[in-house]
């Protein structure tokens, strides 16, 4: 007969970790994310990519409530789980934003510097003597305790080419008593005590050399969160008049200070115009000066260059951010108030251009006059960059003028991902991109761009290396804001570029291009093309289309047709006199008769019925479509439903066609075209069209934003405020 164990088994504190790591990497978003809106019911386990159902990763609050769970089963448990608990961060309510800065950021009126190292000290001291065998417990812990505050209060020893009397007066240089003083007022918590953890270890060291002493216990969980963002972010609906709107706002720039200071290992930013007044400078130089910044630069070489006071203010905040990570995503989509338009202009011409010689204005205080010429020499001498960022969105950043723009893109030589929808971006800023020579883009945004022009588009794409990884490219316009690109360097585009020529394009838009039927025949064959945007061309004709899609493109899976082909106008397009105007029926008869039935059905064979059917020759099974067309095709045909975005998009879709798997199948996620009527996928799909738009911001195709925090560029999925302009607005 066996028994049960009164207690739980008790793992390696390793094992643990890696438990806790998977379970919150089962939540993430996958490399090759589903084209299809998010399922979040449970239709079985996660099995393989892709597939949009089951899904291929877990659902994010599953994820969260299991290791909520696990640090309710004992204390190594909760040590192994809160830092996954606390990696991602997603600020959706004020009252939770202000629990969340009370939680990490650190009120020094309520806890002084002082207190908090005096206690430290003394719970480490505690702790390592537990752990020392040299040491024991009879001794005089006072004894110890003056020894770490002696080796914390040890200063930086100085080049001894220069001679102590001109250091500093020798009453200074005396030993103080014994009484830490910190540097700084208000440092971060975990610099001190990773200071006091440092310290004690060197004490140690000199008395049992290789002797563990555990880290000095922090309870701020700052320290873990690498993930923050304010994407569901939103102040409508609680009734605060347009005063406290302005003077009593929730996100200050204060209070996100506070809170990246305690943040060293933040990697991912995302921002959006509900919070955008809070991006003041000290925030942005505590988003884009950590890591590499602040390590090439402000230290001048030995015995030359400027001297800088140790105990000014910046050379703190510096010396703190060399030992924080380099951000590696930032998302500032919308973001356009006043705030942080004069913040970035400030940023960008304090560390990024110079100031010349004699443009200091004479009424300017001194020390500032002083700080500018000093930030000066150190530019000329090594100029700034950021090395370790690698995704930037700057959607709709409308207000940053091209002279503050220029400086600060090309101060990220790193990039990987760059969306400059809807900005000034000019032709000297992608001229100046094309000539980097370690940039490498695998995503670029350059929709309703109306200050570029098409040669310059040319040179980024046709003569620059920059481009010639690029797998996902938006060029996309409307009616109103139009491409500028000319037939003749489209031409150029689409035979020499090498995204092109390579066949690697997984997202392509040329919506408002000057496509012809002669241009697609030009195209070189495009085997991993699974979202394509061919709206607002409308004189291309839809047989054109058809005959593309099936020698050059027979994997795309998502097309847009808003405004394009004649035999798509509904008769809303004027024509000559006498000539037969089109309506929406002959609109609707020619989407299923030369798009729909060639593309999307089985070809016709006399094989029997036992036999298996032989697969459509493309992969086509969602089209976008204008909304006077969406509204003559009625409830649709066959297996084809209309679903509507939240905003003013519209999608034709097949909802019997879907990436589905099969646990146990050992064939991961199938293209099926035949769904039965009671399948899940199914069944969510007639959901979504009786919806007839009410549903969340993420239900779409074919994204205009590009998704920056994951790293998923044009086919990454998401919700809240950039969900909403990625799927829902027609820009």
């Amino acid at each position: 007969m066996t028994t049960t164990p009164l207690h739980p088994l008790h793992y390696p504190s390793e094992l643990q970790n890696v438990i806790c790591a998977c379970v919150y990497s089962f939540c993430l978003p996958p490399d090759e994310p589903s084209l299809d809106p998010l399922i979040q019911k449970d239709y079985g386990t996660p099995t393989a990519l892709p597939s949009s159902l089951p899904g291929s990763s877990w659902p994010e609050p599953v994820a969260r409530r299991t290791l909520a769970n696990l640090c309710l089963v004992n204390h190594s448990w909760y040590e192994a789980a809160k830092p996954w608990l606390w990696a991602k961060v997603e600020v959706r309510l004020p009252i939770t934003w202000l629990s969340l800065v009370e939680e990490v950021a650190w009120d020094y009126d309520e806890e002084t510097v002082d207190q908090v190292m005096e206690k430290t000290i003394k719970v480490a001291t505690q702790v390592a003597i537990q752990s020392s065998r040299s040491v024991s417990r009879h001794d005089d812990e006072k004894l110890l305790e003056e020894s770490i505050i002696e080796t914390l209060s040890i200063p930086d020893i100085p080049d001894e080419s220069i001679p102590p009397e001109l250091l500093s007066p020798a009453v200074s240089r005396d030993p103080s008593p014994r009484r830490l003083r910190p540097k700084s007022k208000s440092p971060a918590r975990w610099k001190l005590i990773r200071s006091i953890s440092d310290a004690i270890q060197n004490v140690f060291d000199k008395k049992e050399p290789g002797v563990y002493v555990p880290t000095p216990h922090d309870p701020r969980p700052g320290r873990f969160i690498r993930h923050i963002d304010f994407n569901h972010f939103r102040t409508i609906g609680m009734r605060r008049s347009v005063d406290e709107g302005v003077h009593s706002r929730f996100v200050t720039g204060d209070r996100v200070e506070a809170i990246l200071k305690e943040m060293p290992n933040l990697e991912v930013f995302g921002a959006t115009e509900y919070m955008d007044g809070a991006l003041t400078l000290p925030v942005l130089k505590e988003l884009f000066l950590r890591g590499a910044p602040s390590r090439g630069r402000g230290r001048p070489a030995r015995g030359r260059g400027l001297v800088i006071d140790t105990h000014d203010n910046e050379e703190e905040d510096r010396e703190r951010r060399r030992e924080c990570r380099d951000l590696e995503a930032v998302d500032l989509t919308g973001c356009v108030s006043a705030v942080f338009v004069n913040a970035l202009t400030e940023f960008v011409t304090m560390y990024l251009q110079p100031q010349a010689d004699g443009e200091a204005d004479d009424e300017d205080d001194p020390s500032e006059r002083r700080d500018r010429r000093s930030r000066a020499v150190r530019f000329r001498e090594e100029p700034l960059s950021i090395p370790g960022l690698q995704r930037l969105g700057l959607r709709g950043v409308k207000s940053i003028i091209p002279r503050i723009l220029s400086p600060f893109i090309l101060a990220f030589p790193s990039l990987t991902h760059l969306d400059l929808s809807g900005t000034r971006v000019t032709p000297d800023i992608l001229i100046a991109l094309s000539e980097s020579p370690i940039l490498r883009l695998r995503s670029l945004a350059l929709a309703r761009c109306v200050r570029l022009t098409s040669a310059s588009i040319k040179t980024l794409l046709v003569d620059s290396l920059v481009t010639s990884d690029l797998e996902e490219l938006n060029l996309y316009g409307d009616s109103t804001f139009a491409t500028d690109l000319s037939e003749s360097d489209l031409r150029e585009i689409i035979t020499k570029a090498t995204c092109f020529t390579s066949g690697a394009l997984v997202y392509l838009d040329l919506s408002s291009a000057p496509l012809t039927r002669d241009l697609l025949k030009m195209f070189h064959p495009q085997p991993k093309l699974r979202s394509l945007g061919f709206s607002h061309i409308p004189n291309l004709e839809l047989k054109a289309i058809t005959e593309f899609l099936k020698t050059t493109a027979p994997q795309v899976e998502i097309l847009t047709l808003v405004s394009t082909a004649p035999e798509l106008d509904c008769g809303l397009r004027p024509t000559p006199p006498g000539a037969p105007r089109g309506s929406a029926r002959q609109s609707s008869v020619a989407l299923h008769t030369q798009l729909i039935r060639p593309l999307c059905s089985p070809p016709f064979s006399f094989i029997s019925s036992s036999a298996p059917t032989p697969a459509p020759p493309t992969n086509l099974r969602v089209v976008e479509l204008s909304t006077a067309l969406l509204s003559g095709l009625g409830a649709g045909a066959g297996a084809w439903r209309i679903v509507r975005s939240k905003g003013g998009r519209g999608w034709y879709v097949d909802t019997a066609s879907g990436w589905v798997s099969q646990f146990g199948s050992g064939q991961g996620g199938v293209l099926r075209r035949d769904l039965e009527p009671e399948h899940p996928f199914r069944v969510e799909m007639e959901k979504l069209s009786k919806a007839n738009g009410n549903v969340t911001s993420g239900v779409g195709w074919h994204a205009r934003k590009m998704e920056i925090l994951h790293g998923h560029g044009m086919l990454g999925r998401e919700d809240g405020l950039y969900g909403a302009a990625s799927f829902a607005h027609q820009g």
